[in-house]
């Protein structure tokens, strides 16, 4: 049986403790490193082996969200699980657009996160059923007019595309102008444009729109 590394990152040390009790009992796991910040949580998946990585939204210094995006940039092979009490759909796309292969809800059996974690670590997905519902609203919702936005997206320029390929990869406005040697008002106009012709409202949408119909890809 191969051992699981797990990092552990919540800003309440109740929080913390209570997982690596949890995951304690169990034969197959080890504690790679806790982090009460997502800046920490970050240096801890740089300097250690880590196989999958449990983070909170919220977190001083650093949220779970931005942890997770520079997790996987540097460290792609990690497993990212997002541990929450948060709900709302904007996090859960956040999340995944950032690169978490699970997002759950604080309020789990403590078998059901031993086994999310395993099945992450075996190369699966996870999303709560009671959220599996807005994930499926948002795409129907972006299928609607379907004829109208393939031939809105067929008039994307190859700059725009470009533009969208990173915001897919969770790239700030400023980081997007760094790589492509542009300003942040250039990148907002671009974003603009790309909205109207995807008669989508945000970079969620935008990011969704485009991986579906392979636009771009990560």
């Amino acid at each position: 049986m191969s051992t699981i590394r797990v990092l552990i990152a919540d800003d309440h040390v109740l929080v913390r403790e209570g997982i690596m009790k949890i995951l304690s009992l169990e034969e197959d796991f080890e504690i790679a490193g806790e982090a009460g910040d997502g800046q920490e949580a970050f240096r801890i998946a740089l300097e250690k082996d880590v196989d999958i990585a449990l983070l909170d939204v919220n977190m001083p210094i650093t949220d779970g969200i931005e942890a997770c995006r520079m997790i996987k940039r540097v460290k792609p092979q990690i497993g990212v699980i997002a541990l929450t009490i948060h709900d709302q759909q904007e996090y859960l796309f956040e999340f995944i657009r950032a690169g978490a292969s699970a997002y759950l809800l604080k309020d789990i059996s403590p078998g059901q996160l031993v086994e999310t974690i395993r099945g992450v670590a075996s190369g699966n997905s996870y999303i709560p059923p009671r959220l599996m519902s807005n994930v499926f609203e948002e795409i129907n919702r972006m299928s609607v007019n379907h004829t109208s936005r393939q031939h809105n997206k067929d008039q994307l320029t190859s700059r725009e595309v470009e533009v969208l390929q990173h915001v897919a990869q969770g790239d700030s406005n400023k980081l997007i102008a760094i790589k492509l040697f542009i300003s942040e008002k250039t990148v907002k106009n671009h974003l603009y444009r790309i909205f109207q012709k995807l008669n989508v409202d945000d970079r969620t949408q935008a990011t969704l729109y485009a991986l579906k119909h392979k636009i771009v890809n990560l």
